[in-house]
């Protein structure tokens, strides 16, 4: 089954369901030594649900939803299919972004000592975890 990514355009009237998302932003904190910080924000840029001290999530899930874009094309353009993640490694760590479903998207935050292959693992299923939580609570609207 292809998954695409949609645009959420903020009409719906139902909520996301915030604390269990954040309870599994904690959850992913507990299991990855050195992650900084995360957040899961909808396909367009609007702030779910963050675990992010020091950072603006507002502008970290703006960017987030333009490099979606970006990656989206990247890989569509090259013909590997539909995003599924991005990661960028800075001199002081980690940015991962991950699709979360058709609405929205994982990012984390790590520091350059992280194991990346259990930031993978973890968040791909952290990412399995919060779609299932945002497909089915947007689809019924």
């Amino acid at each position: 089954m292809k998954r695409t990514l949609r645009q959420f355009t903020g009409k719906r009237t139902t909520v996301l369901p915030e604390l269990k998302v954040q309870a599994e932003l904690r959850g992913l904190r507990a299991r990855i030594p050195h992650l900084t910080g995360g957040l899961v924000a909808t396909t367009d840029g609007l702030v779910v649900a963050h675990d992010t001290s020091g950072l603006e999530a507002e502008s970290v899930a703006a960017l987030t939803a333009a490099a979606l874009g970006v990656g989206a094309r990247l890989t569509e353009a090259t013909g590997h299919g539909g995003f599924r993640e991005l990661l960028t490694r800075g001199e002081r760590g980690y940015t991962a972004t991950y699709s979360a479903g058709a609405y929205t998207v994982l990012t984390l935050m790590a520091g350059p000592e992280t194991n990346v292959g259990r930031l993978h693992l973890e968040a791909r299923r952290a990412g399995a975890r919060i779609a299932a939580l945002a497909d089915a609570e947007l689809d019924r609207g």
